[in-house]
């Protein structure tokens, strides 16, 4: 896959050069009500197709996740972070399966430093081993109802796309089988570590540096006041102009995924977005997220309505873009 307007080789050098320190652009990232959903469900997949095809960034309220279940699963998420180094080593992440636990493993070929995170993922037929069951009784269970939640949330929103790709009822929805051996969706949480009060933080070191999902739909839940991610659409990206996005409990913010753009033959849009360090004014506390990505399993075959690129395995596709991202 390729973007049209500014590659990440571009991207890459100008970060590095110091280029895409400051977000310069006040875009709107629009806010979608998905109230009644079935009933407006027409009216709904416009709004959705307008905000991904514009930014590829929109924000979803009135979701349908409770705001009980949303904090439950932040303070799971802080205390498995906040077990020991050697407890969380035991659940360690499972190479090329994207389940366990990592810290500080990612880097970036817009930056080429780590990111400054750790991270527990849940990818369902991959868990055996990597539950802390021993120390957070209850743990495993609110994970795999948190996710569940998630991805049908996100089903509802892919039926609206595969609406306005004249696709046919449930095509997303069976791509992505949580019952399957081949499902790859993952629940990603994310731990962004503090900052000291006197330290300076180079230009090249980000909390994520610059990059684009790989998936179909990103669903991330944030926290108010924990702000940082900054969105840079095509249009956007010659000039370097970095949107942010806000945090708030009450809204679910979702971007399109590489796979999804390559599904929908470019139509819909896979933008930059990088989470950037706190400045020396800002506060620099830990920040939390969830994420929840959409990927369809490894045995789905990805192939466009008008056949503009030639059919691959969702498999091989994930391969093919951690090879152009990560293995330099």
């Amino acid at each position: 896959m390729t973007h049209t307007t500014h590659t990440l080789e571009e991207l890459a050098k100008e970060t590095r050069m110091g280029g895409a320190g400051t977000e310069t652009s006040a875009r709107e990232i629009r806010r979608i009500d998905l109230t009644d959903f079935d009933r407006r469900k027409g009216e709904i997949t416009e709004e959705l197709w307008a905000a991904a095809t514009d930014i590829g960034f929109f924000q979803l309220v009135n979701h349908g996740i409770e705001p009980d279940v949303v904090d439950r699963a932040f303070a799971d998420a802080e205390a498995f972070f906040a077990l020991p180094e050697h407890a969380k080593a035991r659940h360690a992440l499972k190479k090329g399966l994207n389940s366990g636990w990592e810290s500080m493993t990612q880097v970036r070929p817009s930056v080429r430093t780590p990111d400054q995170k750790e991270s527990y993922q849940v990818t369902r037929p991959h868990m055996e081993g990597l539950w802390p069951d021993d120390t957070l009784p209850g743990f495993r269970r609110r994970v795999l109802d948190f996710e569940a939640r998630c991805r049908d949330l996100a089903m509802r929103v892919l039926s609206c796309f595969a609406d306005g790709l004249g696709l046919p009822d449930g095509f997303f929805t069976r791509a992505h089988d949580p019952a399957s051996p081949n499902y790859q969706s993952t629940l990603r949480m994310l731990h962004y570590f503090a900052v000291p009060a006197d330290a300076v933080i180079p230009a090249n070191v980000w909390r994520a540096g610059a990059h684009t999902d790989f998936d179909c739909l990103t669903l991330l839940f944030q926290r108010d006041g924990q702000g940082g991610l900054q969105v840079c659409p095509g249009k956007e990206a010659e000039a370097q102009e970095w949107t942010p996005v806000e945090p708030a409990d009450s809204v679910i913010t979702c971007n399109i995924g590489d796979m999804l753009m390559r599904w929908s033959d470019d139509r819909l849009p896979s933008n930059f977005h990088r989470v950037r360090s706190p400045g020396p004014d800002d506060d620099r506390s830990a920040r939390h997220s969830i994420a929840f990505f959409a990927q369809a399993d490894r045995d789905v075959v990805i192939e466009g309505p008008e056949g503009r690129y030639p059919p691959i395995t969702a498999a091989d596709y994930i391969q093919q873009r951690i090879a152009a991202n990560f293995a330099r």
